[in-house]
């Protein structure tokens, strides 16, 4: 069965658009040195303690992603999103995406993830609000390559779903196939930003 990482349903979005490109892990989240697997499809979730950490500028894909879920009642307010708790998982979600690992870096100061903005729609305290992460300790800073499928498809949540580890087995037969959200160029491009970033070349050369 396909395997699924389980992600904020704005993250999700957001990835599948390619208006992200990052995903973080404290060492607390991920005790791994990298993730489970490198090709997985994308799990939207709704149930969140802190909803606040998205920037202005991406705030309209808060109501993107209520798109990824289907509720009986039909969609809950926008606001809901942005409050302590966010809003109950729907009885079925949409997957309309996978990724693959394309590099993992470790980072342990607050300058790179300022750097690395572009590549995410948080704000740049997000790894301390969201994350708990401090200064000091490790950040697990993930790149992926997000593929659109050609059609979502409609997953029924079931209560496993909403508690346990990140990962979960999709009991559908989903092929690895799609369009990149970027192409070879512009994904080449980003990847070498990244990776100066992370490994200290643009930060030394903004001192």
């Amino acid at each position: 069965m396909p395997i699924a990482i389980k992600e904020w349903a704005v993250t999700v979005r957001a990835l599948s658009e390619g208006e992200q490109l990052l995903i973080f892990r404290t060492d607390a989240e991920n005790e791994e040195s990298s993730l489970e697997h490198d090709r997985f499809f994308l799990f939207p979730t709704f149930e969140h303690a802190h909803n606040d950490v998205v920037r202005g500028a991406h705030v309209p894909e808060l109501r993107r992603a209520l798109e990824e879920g289907v509720w009986p009642d039909g969609d809950p307010a926008i606001s809901a999103l942005t409050q302590p708790g966010g809003i109950e998982q729907p009885d079925r979600v949409r997957v309309r995406a996978w990724a693959e690992v394309a590099g993992e870096y470790t980072i342990t100061n607050q300058r790179a993830i300022s750097e690395l903005s572009p590549f995410y729609i948080w704000t740049t305290d997000y790894a301390q609000k969201r994350l708990g992460w401090r200064r000091g300790t490790s950040l697990r800073v993930t790149l992926l390559r997000t593929h659109r499928i050609p059609r979502p498809v409609t997953i029924r949540v079931r209560p496993e779903h909403d508690f346990g580890p990140d990962w979960l087995e999709i009991t559908r037969d989903l092929p690895f196939e799609g369009t990149p959200v970027l192409s070879d160029i512009e994904f080449g491009r980003v990847q070498d930003e990244i990776e100066s970033i992370v490994s200290g070349r643009r930060i030394a050369s903004l001192a």
